[in-house]
């Protein structure tokens, strides 16, 4: 997975001539002084490099081609040190094509009550300067995030570093591959989707690969390479099973799995139990340990969860808390403490695991094949959401969920799957009932690292549809916004 450290967001500082010489030096010595401290900000995940103080069309111009043009440019952020006329903008922020945030920040926390004068209330023009700035971003329909506050203080640089996030998301979006190895599951429809749409909204090229090719690379995986991998999840797991020939096919297929992604560029994939043709199994350990490497997964052929999951790895790198593919298993419905088991048949995330997980092989019951080694453990406890991405024919919506999870809330000897239960806000019932009417997916991608904001930003630098399910959601007020939405969209359409 790439380093954070590898983009750069670029600051640039709006002013004008009108001010004169001596100001403009002061503006960029405050810019680079603004920019500096933000690159040295061990919480900010991505380096912030000063891209100049802009004064005239041309440079607005010229410094929003080279961000677009610049490979490692994430986005851009802009602030008006004085009063920049917003005329100049228009070319600019026209054809900017990377993620754009406005700071409405000023240099000095406070203002000098005894000393302040017309040269300061010249120099010091934030507060208006932004207003003006914002305001041909409105006229231009620019997607943008505005964050205000003071430059120094903790929230306001904390928001800088989540919005980083969902900007680098967007980035690795609009490069990465999706490999299918066989086709959906047959009959199920929120898996399907527009791969010619999301090519065109997210950037995302999904194509499929014979499984028949893919058993020629499993078959051509050597036994030092499968000792290897062997010694690798030795220093990782527990080995919990003396059937050391399921583990060592797990081990086979994930070294053939690996070469296959890292060799053609994929972020991730997809497989399905309806299609193993010339394999002695399902893929369980050998997907976990991927996932646990940033791979994007998703099961029976969804190939949406599979970009999403990888995308959001890359949003939360370096990061504490997990992220995996995730299914809502089967409710936990004792009145006042309703709960939801989620699961799923072998691939679940090792990232999100509260213990070191335990090998072990055991039947997986569908898909006519041998027992599949997978790697058990119950997933930690704390805030995070769910998110799903589906296709509505004329719109793609992301439906984000706040949930409170939990270990299980008591052991389960006979199901040998990873697992984790959580309480979706505002409760069970009233969460339940929103996710459905929004139509949301029975797969989704848990994660403790990133938050409702962070997909939100993401959501609208892509241009798709955000739901939001949260504490104080209500099913008629989330009808009324969806009602809204058809509208809007119909619209756009």
């Amino acid at each position: 997975m790439k380093d954070l450290k590898n983009y750069q967001f670029w600051f640039v500082v709006g002013s004008q001539h009108l001010y004169g010489p001596e100001v403009l030096a002061t503006v960029e010595e405050h810019g680079k002084t603004m920019a500096a401290a933000f690159d040295a900000d061990a919480n900010m995940p991505c380096p912030v490099k000063f891209a100049g103080v802009v004064k005239t069309l041309d440079e607005v111009t010229a410094v929003m081609n080279d961000a677009n043009h610049a490979e490692e440019c994430a986005g851009v952020i802009t602030w008006m040190h004085t009063f920049s006329p917003s005329k100049m903008w228009i070319q600019g922020l026209a054809l900017l094509n990377k993620p754009y945030l406005h700071l409405n920040t000023q240099f000095n926390r406070e203002i000098p009550f005894d000393e302040i004068d017309m040269d300061f209330m010249n120099l010091n023009q934030s507060a208006h300067g932004d207003r003006e700035h914002g305001f041909i971003s409105a006229r231009l329909r620019k997607p943008r995030k505005i964050i205000a506050g003071f430059w120094q203080d903790a929230p306001m640089r904390t928001r800088i570093a989540d919005w980083m996030r969902s900007a680098v998301g967007v980035l690795a979006s609009r490069s990465l591959k999706i490999a299918r190895f066989g086709d959906n599951m047959r009959e199920v429809a929120v898996t399907e989707g527009d791969k010619i749409e999301a090519q065109l909204k997210f950037g995302w090229s999904v194509n499929t690969w014979g499984m028949g090719g893919f058993v020629e690379l499993v078959n051509a995986v050597t036994e030092a390479q499968i000792d290897a991998k062997l010694a690798e999840y030795e220093s990782k797991y527990t080995i919990d099973t003396d059937q050391m020939d399921s583990v060592r096919y797990q081990a086979k297929m994930e070294v053939a799995m690996q070469g296959f992604l890292e060799e053609g560029g994929f972020g991730g994939y997809t497989d399905t139990f309806e299609d193993l043709y010339g394999l002695e199994q399902l893929p369980g350990l050998a997907t976990q340990n991927l996932m646990s490497k940033g791979y994007g997964f998703g099961a029976e052929g969804d190939w949406k969860s599979s970009a999403m999951m990888n995308i959001m790895k890359v949003m939360a790198t370096g990061k504490t808390g997990g992220t995996s593919f995730m299914e809502d298993y089967t409710y936990h419905l004792e009145q006042g403490n309703e709960l939801v088991l989620g699961a799923h048949m072998l691939e679940i995330c090792p990232s999100i695991a509260a213990d070191k997980p335990r090998i072990h092989v055991d039947p997986l019951g569908i898909g006519g094949k041998a027992a599949p080694a997978r790697l058990i453990f119950e997933g930690t406890s704390g805030p995070a959401i769910l998110v799903t991405l589906i296709d509505l024919g004329n719109r793609f919506r992301m439906i984000v969920h706040d949930i409170e999870a939990y270990s299980p809330i008591e052991k389960m000897p006979k199901l040998p799957v990873a697992s984790v239960m959580w309480k979706p806000m505002p409760d069970l019932i009233t969460g339940s009932e929103c996710w459905i009417t929004a139509g949301g997916a029975h797969h989704s991608i848990l994660t403790y690292a990133l938050t409702a904001e962070n997909m939100r930003d993401f959501a609208e630098m892509v241009g798709i549809e955000f739901v939001h399910i949260h504490a104080d959601s209500t099913v008629n007020e989330l009808k009324e916004k969806l009602n809204l939405n058809d509208l809007i969209w119909q619209m756009k359409g």
